[in-house]
């Protein structure tokens, strides 16, 4: 008896121990895990925006797009049994993409055709007898009647298993693959996602005041960022006649890509020959935040830096020009973005 006494006794002395050590131990792990305070003020360099003036050589911003882009889906219901390509793999038009179980439609086929067998058989013999007035007129129109509906079925069924074979409306690349084999489709599932960036789209906007330098098929030259200084050529494919709430025009550029160098997501930029410099609001743009199609900036409000949109006009590559959503007075961050959030706390040095 006082052997299971001591023992439960030691027993629990050392579960006493242990609770104490992992106790102490995770204290000694929340000490030296990094919390970071709300509150703390992050240091930045701040701006103003400014009349800058941009010169004869006008620069519009934007990002390259694909020319198409489109989901394909199952134009009929059924189990993919096979499917030929992945993300990633170059198609061409009319390649098979994937294939849908199509048995059942095989043996409705099957039955069709032996319907039509039928039908014709049974017309051939009313039209025998009709001629001899063995049967009623109506009888023989009936068959004749039956017999176009069995050929029509067939035509449906010989429809649906084409639709088994999924192929490419298009050539381009697989940018998304949503089914696997084994799959079950329905009438429109979604089963690859094919891009075409054989030619590209740039679309720009465009101030009010330049609208008309720009003309349908006119050639331009057109910069991406990621290749510096190098050029392509580019066509003015669309003008919008309607212009946005700040008086900005889309124009959209397409640019022939047929050695697939630029890619879709990737900024550009529009350099376009002016007969007289402009003098603007502007903001450096090594303050923006964001995709130049979308600016953003952080505007210091109150010791904290707020995201604010704005809308953009003319570049030269080191400015962007302010049409609306940044005041002259506002004291904007240049450089210390990247521990910025929405709302921060800031200390500012010029």
């Amino acid at each position: 008896m006082k052997r299971i006494i001591i023992i439960s006794v030691v027993a629990v002395v050392l579960i006493g121990l242990t609770v104490a050590k992992l106790m102490g131990n995770k204290a000694k792990a929340a000490e030296k895990i990094y919390i970071h305070d709300s509150d703390a003020e992050i240091l930045v360099e701040e701006g103003r925006p400014e009349t800058h003036t941009f010169e004869s050589s006008l620069m519009f911003l934007g990002t390259f797009e694909p020319v198409r882009q489109n989901t394909i889906g199952a134009d009929t219901q059924g189990k993919i049994i096979s499917l030929n390509v992945d993300e990633g793999d170059r198609v061409s038009q009319g390649q098979l993409i994937a294939k849908v179980d199509g048995e059942m439609l095989e043996l409705q086929l099957q039955n069709a055709e032996i319907s039509i067998e039928g039908q014709k058989n049974d017309d051939a013999r009313y039209t025998n007898l009709s001629k001899e007035n063995a049967v009623a007129g109506v009888q023989v129109e009936k068959t004749k009647l039956g017999l176009r509906s069995a050929e029509n079925q067939k035509k449906q069924i010989q429809k649906q298993l084409r639709n088994t074979n999924i192929r490419a409306p298009f050539s381009g690349v697989i940018t998304k693959k949503m089914v696997d084999v084994g799959s079950f489709l329905g009438n429109g599932s979604p089963i690859v996602e094919i891009t075409d960036i054989s030619s590209l789209k740039l679309t720009i906007n465009v101030p009010e005041r330049d609208i008309l330098k720009f003309k349908q098929q006119q050639k331009v030259i057109v910069k991406a960022d990621i290749y510096g200084d190098r050029t392509f050529e580019g066509k003015v494919t669309n003008i919008s006649v309607l212009a946005d709430k700040s008086h900005n025009f889309e124009v959209q550029i397409t640019v022939k890509n047929a050695k697939q160098e630029l890619m879709a997501g990737m900024y550009g930029s529009v350099a376009l020959t002016n007969n007289k410099s402009v003098s603007a609001l502007a903001v450096p743009r090594k303050a923006l935040v964001g995709s130049s199609k979308k600016p953003q900036v952080y505007v210091i409000r109150n010791g904290r830096a707020v995201l604010t949109s704005f809308t953009s006009g003319t570049s030269d590559g080191e400015f962007l020009e302010v049409i609306s959503g940044i005041q002259e007075s506002d004291r904007i961050v240049v450089k210390g973005q990247v521990n910025l959030q929405d709302n921060t706390k800031v200390k500012t040095t010029k």
